[in-house]
């Protein structure tokens, strides 16, 4: 049995693209005014979390592919926002670990992360923004 198209709108595939779209440019202009490009400020969040991740790991967790991250870092490197490290457990990785300037761009940028956080909390009230987190996390596990 076919069914008759409805608008675009209607598809949540379509629904999740336009608010990721939207989030992501106000996240943009915001991180610009900081010299930050989003997938750094990725970086140095999960860097802030004190793990010591393998480029491959932390190009998963930052949504990146890793020919990509590994220009980002070399970046980041050279504005002294990280630095690389030879991993412990097995010499041929390589960890990434934020610079003590990596830190503290990371509690200025955080605000406006939060900042952002908040205006969209208020906008769909916090039960339903914690609701909303919760769902999508479900789609992509």
């Amino acid at each position: 049995m076919e069914t008759s198209p409805g608008s675009i709108q209607d598809y949540l595939s379509y629904a999740l693209a336009a608010a990721h779209r939207k989030m992501s440019a106000s996240l943009n202009a915001r991180l610009k005014q900081h010299g930050i490009q989003i997938e750094a400020w990725r970086i140095l969040e999960t860097l802030e979390a004190g793990e010591w991740l393998t480029m491959g790991q932390l190009a998963e967790v930052v949504l990146m592919n890793p020919p990509t991250l590994t220009k980002l870092v070399d970046r980041m490197v050279s504005d002294g926002l990280v630095h690389r490290q030879v991993a412990q457990a097995d010499q041929r990785q390589i960890n990434v670990l934020p610079t003590a300037l990596g830190k503290k761009r990371m509690l200025q940028i955080r605000q406006e992360v939060q900042a952002q956080d908040a205006k969209y909390q208020t906008l769909l009230g916090k039960e339903e923004a914690d609701k909303l987190i919760e769902l999508l996390r479900g789609v992509v596990q």
